[in-house]
C-alpha cells in the first residue's frame, strides 16, 4: 500500500519493508529500509481518529561487527502486546519491548545459543545463516519457531532457553507456518517445494513426510509463503505463493490454493506483495474454516471467496485500481440527475456477474463523513479504449461502470475472448484474477477526449488515431451498424503528407452492444491524428471536433457533417508527423532558434534612440522622468515577446466552445462555435440551426463570422461568453430542466478569451477589447487549466459567485474574479515538477479539482468552502470507548469550522509535537482494518482567510482519493 511516513524534522523516505498492527491497542510497527522501527498509534484529535508516531527505534551493531549482523529480515510480534522479536543475517534474534522500543539483552536468542542446545550430529555450523522465519506457537506462547535460510527449523522454549525439537531440511528455507493445533509444521523451499513435520513431545529431531512439488518434476521458483488450514469436512486448504514451473511461467505473479482435487492458481498482474489467509476467529476453534483469500498485489487489493464453488472475486468497495489500464483523461460532471444515475449503475451491475455475492469481509472503524449533497461523476479515459464512470461524492471512487470502444474496431485479437478463460487440461491450472491490466492492444485504441451531456444522456467520446464516437445510453443490449463518417481536415490541400499512424479499421457490419452507453456514429478524422479538442451540444445535436490541423463540426442527429476547417500554417510541418513519431527535425529547431535570435537583437536596434549620442533633449528627458514616476506605481511587468507565426503547432486546436449569443448584430442572437487555436486565434463561426419540428428535413448552416489573432500569439486556452449580467451562459438543456435561470440577453454580452499568459475580455458583437490581465508579465507562470467555477456561500444558501478557477505551469492554483479580471486567492497545489499531475487536472463546476498525484491515484483539492469532501472516522479500541462518538456535522459551515480547529490548538488539548500520518487513506486503511483520517490545511494565507471571512467563497482541502497498492511516495512527495 501507498504510505506517507514522517519521522523527523527532516525525514528521508525510505521504502516500507513490513507492517505490524497491535488491533487491542491500535498500535502499528512499521519497518523501513534503513532498518529503523517505528510505533505509530492511533489518537482521538477533535473527534476523529489520526495516525501519530510516537517511539522510533534502530538496531545498532555490537563494535566491531559488520552493519548487516543487525539487519533485521524478519519481525514477530508476541501474543502479549510487550515484545517484538527480531531476525537478522547473523542469525541472531533480538527482543525488544513495546511500547518503549528498547532492546532487553537478557533475552536475546543468539545463534551460538541455539547451536549449544542441539544434539552432537545437529551442531554443522553452515546450517546458521540469516532468520528467514519467525512463528509463534498457537496454542503456547512460550513457544517459537525459528527458520534459518540454509534449512534448519528450531522449536524454541523461551522460558526454559532451550531446544525442543528441531529439523534440517536438505533444501533452502522461505517460510514455515504451523498448523491450528501445534501439532504440525509446514516448510516451503527454493525448490517450489513443501515439507510437512508432524509434531511429537517424545522426538526431538523430526521426520518429515514425504515432500510435495505441486508444479514438478522440472524446476520450479521458489514457495516463499504456505499456509495449511484445516476443516470441518476434513479436506485441508493448502495455500501458497510462488512454485511455479521455472521455464515457462517463471514470470507468473500467482497464488495456488488446493482443497482436494481442486487446484487453482490464481494469476495477478503485478508482483504478489503479501496475502493472508481469514480464518475461524475463535482461536480456541478446533478447525480453520477458511472463507477468504486477501492477496495485496502492488497495484490492488484481491480478495477470493472460498466458500462459493469456483472461488469467484469479491467486488472491492474501495482501493479500486483506477490505472487497469493507463488514464489518459478525465472528465468530471457534477449533480447528476437521478434518473440517469440509476441507468448507469444499472448498466454497471451486469457488468459484476462474475463477482462474488459475499459482503466484503474486512471492516474497521466507523466512517463519520456526512452523505454527499449530490451526485458526482469522475470518466476516465484508459489507454485501452475504455472509459470507466466512477462514483466521485464522497471520500471513495467507487466503480459504477465501464465502457469499452474495442468493439467498433476490428482488432488482430477478438475481444469477445474471455481473459479468463481457461482450458481444463492445462497445467498449471492458471486464472486471472483483479482488474488491472496495463498492456493494450493497440495504442491508438487511447481515448484523449471526454464530453457528457447529464440531461440528454448523450456521450462523445475522442480518441488517439481521430476517431470520435457519439455515443446513447440504453438500458437494453441492441445489435446494430455504426454509421461511419470521414471528416477530411486537410481540404484536399496540397503538400501535406501525414507520416505518422494509420487510421483504426471500423466493423462494417452489425455490432453486439451491451446494456449502457451504445455508439451509433464514429466520425474519423483525416489525418488521424490525436483528438485535442471535444464539445457537445446536444439540444442542437451538435458535436465539434479538433485536432492539430483543424476543427470540424457534426451534426448527430442528421449523420451529417456540417463544415471543416483547416488550421495549418504552411509551416506545421511538425503537426504532419503524428504522436508517435519520434523523429524530430534537428535542422528545423536549429533554423527556428536562429530566427528567434535575429528577431530579438533587431528589436533592440528598433528600439536604440536617435541622435548622437550622449545628447538627451530636455523634452525626452522630462518624459523619462514621467515614465519613471508611473512605473513606480504600475506593478513590474516581464517583457514577453510575441511567437512567431513560424512556431509549429500553430494550428493545434486547443478547445472549443458552444454559445448563443451576438455574433453579427446586437439585434439579434444566434447559436454559435467557437475554436481556439495553439498560435493565438480564435475562429467564430455562426450556426443556423432549424427548429425542431424541420430539424431532420432542413440541414444546419454554418459561416465563418468572426476570426481574432491574438499580437502574442499565446495558445488559447480557454473561450467564454459572458450574459448580460456577466455570468457564464448555462449548460445546453440547464435552463429547460429548471436547474438554471435563463441567461440575460437583453444587455451586451462579453467575450472572454484565456490563453497561456494573459486574461482578455472582447465586447460582443464588435469584438473590441475591454481589459485584460497580464498573467504571464505580472507572476512569469503560464495557465495550463481554466474553468468557470459557482462558489457559494456557506452562510446564505440562496448567494454564489462566478469565478474563474486557474491551474499555471508552476502547479499554482488561483482564483480570477468575474467580469473584471481581478486576483483574488493564490496558493500551491501542485508540485511544480510534476508536469504530468499539472496536465492531468480537471476542475469541477462547483470549485473543486481532481490531479493525478501519481500514475494510480487522484488526489483531490476543494476551492470553495461550502463543498468539502474530507475523511474522518474513528477507530474503536480500549482507549477511544471512553470517548463520545461525535454528532454528524450538520452543515458545510460545521464542516469548515472542524477543518480548520483541527489544526490549532483552540480546543484547549495539548497537541502531541511527534508527526503524523501525512496522507488521509480515506477508508483504504481499512484493508488493514483501520480507518485513518488525515488532516489538510492547505493555502492558508491571509488573502484566503480574508475571501473566507467575508463570504465564505474560497478555501481549500485536499484529499487522496485512491492509495495505490504496494507503491511507493515519488521523491519529495511525502513533505508536500
Amino acid at each position: 500500500m501507498r504510505r506517507f511516513l514522517r519521522s523527523g524534522p527532516d525525514p528521508e523516505r525510505e521504502r516500507l519493508k513490513q507492517e505490524l498492527f497491535q488491533f487491542s491497542k491500535c498500535q502499528l510497527v512499521t519497518l523501513l529500509d534503513d532498518n529503523s522501527l517505528h510505533l505509530w498509534s492511533l489518537k482521538v484529535k477533535v473527534g476523529v481518529s489520526e495516525l501519530q508516531e510516537e517511539e522510533s527505534f534502530t538496531l545498532r551493531s555490537p563494535p566491531g561487527a559488520a552493519p548487516s549482523a543487525t539487519q533485521i529480515t524478519v519481525v514477530l510480534p508476541h501474543s502479549s502486546r510487550e515484545l517484538l522479536y527480531l531476525g537478522t543475517e547473523s542469525g541472531d534474534i533480538f527482543a525488544v519491548q513495546l511500547p518503549a522500543l528498547r532492546t532487553l539483552e537478557d533475552r536475546t536468542i543468539s545463534s551460538d545459543a541455539v547451536l549449544q542446545r542441539l544434539p552432537e550430529q545437529a551442531r554443522h555450523r553452515w546450517v546458521f545463516e540469516m532468520v528467514e522465519a519467525l512463528q509463534e506457537h498457537p496454542r503456547d506462547p512460550n513457544q517459537i519457531l525459528i527458520g534459518y535460510s540454509r534449512g534448519l527449523v528450531v522449536a524454541w522454549d523461551l522460558q526454559g532457553s532451550r531446544v525442543l525439537c528441531h529439523f534440517l531440511s536438505s533444501q533452502q528455507l522461505e517460510n514455515v507456518s504451523w498448523q491450528r493445533d501445534g501439532r504440525l509444521i509446514v516448510s516451503c523451499h527454493s525448490d517450489g517445494s513443501y515439507c510437512q513435520w508432524p509434531v511429537s513431545d517424545d522426538a526431538q529431531q523430526l521426520e518429515p513426510l514425504p515432500s510435495h512439488m505441486p508444479y514438478g518434476p522440472f524446476p520450479c521458483k521458489a514457495i516463499t509463503k504456505i499456509f495449511w488450514l484445516t476443516t470441518k469436512k476434513g479436506l485441508p486448504f493448502t495455500i501458497f505463493q510462488g512454485g511455479m514451473p521455472r521455464a515457462s511461467y517463471g514470470d507468473r505473479h500467482c497464488i495456488s490454493v488446493v482443497h482436494g482435487s481442486q487446484q487453482t492458481a490464481f494469476d495477478f498482474t503485478s508482483r504478489v506483495i503479501d496475502f493472508t489467509v481469514l480464518t475461524e476467529v475463535d482461536p480456541t476453534a478446533a478447525f480453520d474454516d477458511p472463507y477468504a483469500l486477501v492477496v495485496l498485489a502492488e497495484e490492488e487489493l484481491v480478495v477470493i471467496d472460498l466458500k462459493t464453488a469456483g472461488w469467484p472475486p469479491v467486488q472491492p468497495p474501495y482501493l479500486a485500481s483506477l490505472h487497469c489500464s493507463a488514464i489518459t483523461c478525465s472528465h468530471h460532471v457534477s449533480n447528476i440527475p437521478l434518473k440517469l444515475w440509476e441507468r448507469v449503475i444499472a448498466a454497471g451491475s451486469q457488468q459484476s456477474t462474475h463477482f462474488s455475492t459475499m459482503e466484503w469481509p474486512i471492516d474497521g472503524g466507523t466512517s463519520l463523513a456526512p452523505a454527499p449533497p449530490q451526485r458526482d461523476l469522475l470518466l476516465t479515459g484508459h489507454e485501452d479504449g475504455t472509459v470507466r464512470f466512477w462514483d466521485a461524492s464522497g471520500i471513495c471512487l467507487r466503480l459504477l461502470y465501464k465502457l469499452s470502444t474495442v468493439m467498433v474496431f476490428l482488432m488482430d485479437t477478438d475481444p469477445n475472448e474471455s481473459l479468463h478463460a481457461q482450458g481444463e487440461d492445462e497445467w498449471p491450472p492458471l486464472r486471472k484474477v483483479g482488474s488491472f491490466d496495463p498492456y493494450s492492444d493497440d495504442p491508438r485504441l487511447g481515448i484523449q477526449k471526454i464530453f457528457l451531456c447529464k440531461y440528454s444522456g448523450y456521450l462523445a467520446v475522442a480518441g488517439t488515431a481521430g476517431q470520435v464516437l457519439v455515443l446513447e445510453l440504453n438500458d437494453e443490449a441492441a445489435e446494430h451498424t455504426v454509421e461511419q463518417v470521414e471528416a477530411d481536415l486537410l481540404q484536399d490541400q496540397e503538400g501535406y503528407r501525414w507520416k505518422g499512424h494509420e487510421r483504426l479499421r471500423a466493423r462494417l457490419g452489425p455490432v453486439h452492444f451491451e446494456p449502457g452507453f451504445q455508439p451509433f456514429v464514429l466520425v474519423q478524422c483525416q489525418p488521424p491524428a490525436v483528438v485535442t479538442s471535444l464539445a457537445l451540444h446536444s439540444e442542437w445535436r451538435l458535436v465539434a471536433f479538433g485536432t492539430s490541423h483543424g476543427f470540424g463540426l457534426f451534426d448527430h442527429q442528421q449523420r451529417r457533417q456540417v463544415f471543416v476547417k483547416c488550421t495549418l500554417h504552411p509551416s506545421d510541418q511538425l503537426a504532419l508527423e503524428g504522436p508517435l513519431s519520434r523523429v524530430k527535425s534537428l535542422k528545423k529547431s536549429l533554423r527556428q532558434s536562429f530566427r528567434r535570435m535575429r528577431r530579438s537583437t533587431a528589436s533592440t536596434r528598433k528600439r536604440r534612440p536617435a541622435g548622437v549620442p550622449g545628447e538627451v533633449p530636455e523634452a525626452s528627458s522630462k518624459a523619462e522622468r514621467i515614465g519613471l514616476q508611473n512605473m513606480e506605481l504600475a506593478p513590474v511587468q516581464r517583457k514577453i515577446e510575441a511567437r512567431s507565426a513560424e512556431d509549429s503547432f500553430t494550428g493545434f486546436v486547443r478547445t472549443l466552445y458552444f454559445a448563443d449569443t451576438y455574433l453579427r448584430d446586437s439585434s439579434r442572437h444566434c447559436p454559435s462555435l467557437w475554436a481556439g487555436t495553439n498560435g493565438g486565434t480564435v475562429y467564430a463561426f455562426s450556426l443556423r440551426v432549424p427548429p425542431a419540428e424541420r430539424r431532420m428535413d432542413e440541414p444546419v448552416r454554418a459561416e465563418q463570422a468572426k476570426e481574432i489573432q491574438l499580437m502574442h500569439r499565446a495558445p488559447v486556452v480557454g473561450i467564454l461568453v459572458l450574459d448580460g449580467h456577466s455570468v457564464p451562459l448555462p449548460e445546453p438543456l440547464e435552463v429547460a430542466h429548471d436547474l438554471s435561470k435563463s441567461p440575460d440577453m437583453q444587455g451586451s454580452h462579453q467575450l472572454l478569451v484565456v490563453s497561456e499568459e494573459q486574461f482578455k475580455v472582447f465586447t460582443l458583437p464588435k469584438v473590441s477589447a475591454k481589459l485584460k490581465l497580464k498573467l504571464t508579465a505580472l507572476e512569469g507562470s503560464r495557465v495550463r487549466r481554466v474553468s468557470a467555477a459557482h462558489f457559494g456561500s456557506c452562510r446564505a444558501e440562496d448567494y454564489g459567485e462566478h469565478h474563474l478557477a486557474v491551474l499555471t505551469n508552476l502547479g499554482d492554483v488561483q482564483v480570477v474574479s468575474l467580469p473584471l479580471l481581478k486576483p483574488q486567492v493564490r496558493f500551491s497545489c501542485i508540485r511544480r515538477e510534476d508536469v504530468s499531475g499539472i496536465a492531468s487536472c480537471v476542475f469541477t463546476k462547483y470549485g473543486q479539482g481532481f490531479y493525478l498525484i501519481s500514475p494510480s491515484e487522484f488526489e483531490r483539492f476543494s476551492l470553495s468552502t461550502k463543498w468539502l469532501v474530507e475523511p474522518r472516522c474513528l477507530v474503536e479500541s480500549a482507549e477511544t470507548k471512553n470517548h463520545s462518538h461525535p454528532c454528524s456535522r450538520a452543515g458545510p459551515e460545521k464542516a469548515v469550522g472542524r477543518a480548520r480547529n483541527s489544526g490549532n490548538q483552540s480546543d484547549g488539548e495539548e497537541r502531541t509535537p511527534g508527526p503524523m500520518m501525512e496522507h488521509a487513506l480515506l477508508n483504504d486503511e481499512r484493508a488493514m482494518g483501520i480507518g485513518i483520517p488525515g488532516e489538510w490545511q492547505w493555502g492558508t494565507a491571509s488573502a484566503m482567510e480574508e475571501q473566507s471571512e467575508r463570504e465564505g467563497v474560497c478555501s481549500t482541502q485536499h484529499t487522496l482519493l485512491r492509495a495505490r497498492p504496494g507503491a511507493l511516495p515519488p521523491p519529495g512527495q511525502a513533505e508536500d
